[in-house]
C-alpha cells in the first residue's frame, strides 16, 4: 500500500494515509515523499473529503476509518483495483507470484529490464537496492509487479494477483501459507489457477519446473505458452560459492560474481532471466545486470560487522524461507557460528500451523531463538522461545561472540530488534577497544 501511495503521488494526486506500527524502510519512503500518515482511528484524515479512499486488506469492518467511509458513502476501492485501473491498464505487466521469492525475483526482473534500457515501472513489496524505492511509474510500457495471493480487501476476498492482467506471469513456487484465509493447499491452488486464467494466449507463463504443486495448477488448464526454469527447465542456474552460472536450453549464457546467498536466490535469478526474455532482453545483456544487482533491503541485508559479529536482517517468516535462508548462510560459512532469531508475526505462524517445520529449520543454526507474541506458545527442541523483547535482546547479546553470523528474521518491525542488536554489538566493540 505504501508503493501504491507512491505511485498515486507520482501521478500528481494529493495523498494521505493511515497505518499502525509503521516501520522502515516504508516509513522512510513515505516521509521522503511528503505523504502524511495518520493514526488508524484519526478521522481528520477525511477532511477535506477525499476523491477516493484506497483500502488495504489489513482494514476490517469495525475499524473507525472503515465505518466512516461506509457511513459517509465515500468512494472507495482496493489497492490492486486502483493499481489495475490507473497504472496497469495499457501496460505490459510482468507479475511475479509464489509463496517465496517474490520480492527478490520482481526486483531482479525490474533491474534486468532497466539495464536493457527499458526503464520499467514497478511495484514491489520491498526496497530494491538498485532503485532505492519500492515503486515508480517508469518510462516505458513495461511494468513489474509483485503479485500476492493474499486476499484483496474486506469487500473483495479474491487474491490480489487476479487484478493485474499480466502479459508474463512468473510462478516461483507454491506451498501452504496464509492459514487465516485459506482452508488448505487446494484453496491456494484454486487461486493460482484463477491467476493463470488471466494471462493472455499471446503472453507467457514462467514456471518453476521442480514444483509439483505448480504442476497441479497447470494441470487445471493453461492457455499461454510455458517457459520453465530450475532443475530440468529451459532456464537453469548453478551456484558455486559466489559464482552464479546461467544456462538456457543447455547452453551457458553467463557466469558472474553473485552477492546473494543460497540456491533459492540462484533459482530466483533463473526465473528473472526467463521472464525478461519475453520482453526481448537478449542473453548477452544479462551478465552485467546480474553482477550489479544489489539485492533488496531486509532480504539477507548486511547491517553491521561491529566487533567481528556479522548481523543480517531478513524477511523470512515461513519455515521453508527460514530453512533456505539458513542453508544459504551455512553454505558460505567458513568459520564461526551461525545464529538465528525469528519473530512469529504472520497469522499463519501465530496459529502454530508450521511450528514443527520451523523448529526443524532452526536446527541449521548453532543457536536459535524464537520470539512469540503474547498468548502464543511454541514447543521447540532447537530454539529458545521467549516473549519479552528486552530479555531476548539481553540473552542474544550475552551469547554472541566475534566471528559469529547472526540472522534476524521477521516480516514486521520486530520492535526495532535489529537496530538495537547492532547498537549493542557496536557498544561491545567500543568497550573492547578501551
Amino acid at each position: 500500500m505504501g508503493g501504491v501511495a507512491a505511485l498515486a503521488r507520482a501521478g500528481g494526486h494529493r495523498v494521505t494515509g493511515s497505518d499502525a506500527g509503521i516501520y522502515p524502510p516504508m516509513s522512510e519512503q513515505l516521509e521522503s515523499l511528503g505523504i502524511p500518515v495518520f493514526a488508524l482511528d484519526d478521522l481528520a484524515q477525511f477532511d477535506p473529503a477525499p476523491d477516493i479512499v484506497v483500502i488495504g486488506n489489513v482494514m476490517s469492518r469495525g475499524a473507525p476509518a472503515v465505518e466512516f467511509v461506509l457511513n459517509e458513502r465515500l468512494p472507495h476501492t482496493s489497492g490492486p483495483a486502483w493499481l489495475a485501473e490507473h497504472v496497469l491498464r495499457q501496460r505490459r505487466v510482468i507479475a511475479v507470484a509464489g509463496t517465496h521469492g517474490k520480492t527478490t525475483t520482481a526486483s531482479l526482473v525490474a533491474w534486468l529490464l532497466e539495464c536493457a534500457g527499458l526503464e520499467p515501472g514497478f511495484l514491489i513489496g520491498g526496497v530494491p537496492g538498485n532503485f532505492g524505492v519500492s515503486a515508480r511509474v517508469g518510462g516505458s510500457d513495461w511494468f513489474v509487479v509483485e503479485a500476492d495471493e493474499y486476499d484483496t480487501a474486506f469487500f473483495d476476498k479474491r487474491s490480489k494477483f487476479v487484478h493485474y492482467g499480466p502479459t508474463v506471469a512468473v510462478l516461483n513456487n507454491l506451498e501452504f501459507d496464509h492459514a487465516d484465509i485459506f482452508a488448505d493447499l487446494d484453496a491456494i491452488k484454486t487461486q493460482f489457477h484463477h491467476f493463470v486464467r488471466t494471462v493472455p494466449g499471446n503472453g507467457a507463463l514462467v514456471v518453476n519446473a521442480g514444483d509439483a504443486h505448480l504442476a497441479d495448477v497447470l494441470g487445471k488448464g493453461a492457455w499461454s505458452p510455458v517457459t520453465s526454469f530450475g532443475e530440468g527447465g529451459d532456464w537453469r542456474a548453478r551456484l558455486d560459492g559466489k559464482r552464479l552460472e546461467i544456462a538456457h536450453g543447455g547452453i551457458p549464457v553467463c557466469a558472474v560474481s553473485w552477492s546473494l546467498p543460497g540456491a533459492h536466490n540462484a533459482l530466483n535469478a533463473a526465473a528473472a532471466c526467463a521472464a525478461v526474455s519475453h520482453a526481448g532482453v537478449q542473453p548477452g545483456a544479462l551478465a552485467g545486470a546480474l553482477e550489479s544487482f544489489k539485492g533488496v533491503r531486509r532480504r539477507a541485508e548486511h547491517l553491521s560487522r561491529a566487533g567481528g559479529i556479522d548481523v543480517y536482517d531478513d524477511f523470512a517468516h515461513h519455515p521453508t524461507a527460514v530453512r533456505l535462508t539458513l542453508e544459504g548462510f551455512r553454505a558460505r560459512q567458513r568459520h564461526g557460528r551461525l545464529l538465528a532469531v525469528v519473530e512469529l508475526r504472520s497469522n499463519t505462524m501465530k496459529l502454530g500451523v508450521h511450528a514443527r517445520a520451523l523448529d526443524k529449520a532452526l536446527a541449521l543454526a548453532d543457536l536459535a531463538w524464537v520470539r512469540t507474541p503474547p498468548a502464543t506458545t511454541m514447543d521447540a527442541t532447537h530454539a529458545t522461545v521467549m516473549q519479552d523483547i528486552d530479555a531476548l535482546l539481553a540473552t542474544v547479546v550475552e551469547a554472541v561472540r566475534p566471528g559469529d553470523t547472526l540472522v534476524v528474521m521477521s516480516n514486521g518491525g520486530f520492535d526495532g530488534f535489529s537496530r538495537r542488536l547492532v547498537a549493542a554489538c557496536e557498544a561491545m566493540a567500543q568497550e573492547d577497544t578501551v
